[in-house]
């Protein structure tokens, strides 16, 4: 790798040679490698740069090239990846992730499953380490690891599939410190995390679209959380009928996010705060509204074209979240600390975007999956 700058940027080539191996006690010698230079240059005083020495920053990808090339700006330090990710890998037909692929069915089909229903949601869990692992040699933080979203209304079967996702990447030589295992934030969901958590391995819960899913996720020790501002605001806008725009601090998904973030250094909570999924409060134009409105968070994952947005991009940043400030905000504990089931059940019931959003979410991961496990079948019965 060699680097290239001046006061005003730093450009970054990218060797071609770099490669991604899995373990080889666990392959058959399957080489992942990027194909070709990558090139990206990045001012200190770009907002990616401002933003990343407020909040630290994961790509929200599951392609390895792009990921290698902002994981090389070194303001990028960790991934999150979901069922449309590791779907679209393994149906992409590149020859980068068609070894990840093959990988995957000969490794379950070598495992003995009970049945063909096993060796298939085997392989593509498999499939989804083999993403993970690649993804963990290019970033030095946590990668993110979805547990299969069918499971979402099941605790048992999501704390096993965690447990098995963490032990592949064992055998891959990923240590679990590295893993977040990604779980729908429904009651299962959380209660697995909880499980989970407690054997020393962390969790992040996604599909948050409600505040009463982001205190329980805190008050059952998850790790760390995913809200999602931008499909918040989306929910609003068609409630309302909503043609509108907003400026960023009257944005739903915005102020939702700031609730969570104040209740969690009010309380006392570990759990960290990571929103995904972005949308423009002012419309086309301002589609780094919510980005910037929420700096200083713990966390944000961020898909690759707002990162170029941020890294291209000199205006000044505002911190517009700290610790300090969030401690002093009205934030009445909820449920004496640990709420219940019921109480859990019935204040999502009454909030309609989570109730309706976190539905919605499901829904969308289950359709990739099946996709995935679609043309999974077919190469499980052609072996």
């Amino acid at each position: 790798m060699m680097f290239i700058s001046n006061s005003l940027s730093l450009l970054l080539v990218i060797s071609s040679s770099r490669s991604f191996m899995m373990n080889p006690s666990t392959t058959t010698g399957s080489r992942y490698a990027t194909t070709k230079p990558l090139f990206i240059a990045v001012s200190e005083q770009s907002q990616l740069a401002q933003l990343a020495e407020m909040t630290t920053l994961s790509i929200d990808s599951g392609d390895l090239k792009v990921i290698e090339e902002y994981a090389a700006t070194g303001k990028i330090t960790d991934a999150t990846t979901n069922p449309l990710f590791v779907s679209k890998a393994g149906l992409s037909g590149d020859p980068l992730y068609s070894a990840m692929v093959d990988d995957a069915v000969s490794y379950a089909i070598s495992s003995k499953e009970k049945d063909e229903k096993a060796t298939i949601d085997l392989a593509i869990d498999r499939l989804a380490v083999n993403l993970g692992s690649a993804i963990s040699k290019i970033v030095k933080g946590y990668i993110s690891t979805e547990v299969d979203p069918r499971l979402s209304f099941d605790t048992d079967a999501s704390v096993a599939r965690g447990r098995r996702i963490i032990q592949m990447y064992a055998d891959a030589g990923v240590p679990k410190e590295r893993v977040l295992i990604k779980l729908a934030a429904t009651w299962e969901g959380i209660l697995a995390a909880e499980q989970l958590e407690k054997e020393g391995i962390q969790c992040n819960l996604t599909l948050i679209f409600s505040f009463v899913q982001a205190v329980a996720c805190a008050q059952r020790g998850a790790h760390l959380i995913s809200p999602f501002p931008g499909r918040v605001l989306d929910w609003h806008k068609r409630d309302q009928g909503r043609t509108a725009d907003v400026e960023p601090e009257d944005d739903e998904g915005v102020i939702a996010v700031k609730k969570m973030y104040n209740y969690y250094k009010v309380h006392g909570h570990s759990t960290i705060c990571m929103p995904a999924s972005w949308r423009p409060s002012r419309g086309a134009g301002y589609e780094l509204d919510e980005i910037l409105a929420l700096a200083g968070t713990d966390r944000m994952t961020i898909p690759a074209p707002l990162l170029e947005k941020l890294a291209t991009s000199e205006e000044p940043i505002e911190r517009k979240l700290d610790v300090e400030s969030a401690k002093k905000s009205d934030s009445p504990l909820v449920g004496g600390g640990m709420m219940d089931e019921k109480e859990f059940r019935y204040l999502l019931n009454m909030d309609g975007c989570g109730n309706d959003k976190l539905a919605e979410g499901i829904r969308a991961f289950v359709g990739e999956t099946e996709k995935l496990e679609a043309a999974i079948t077919d190469k499980v019965r052609a072996a």
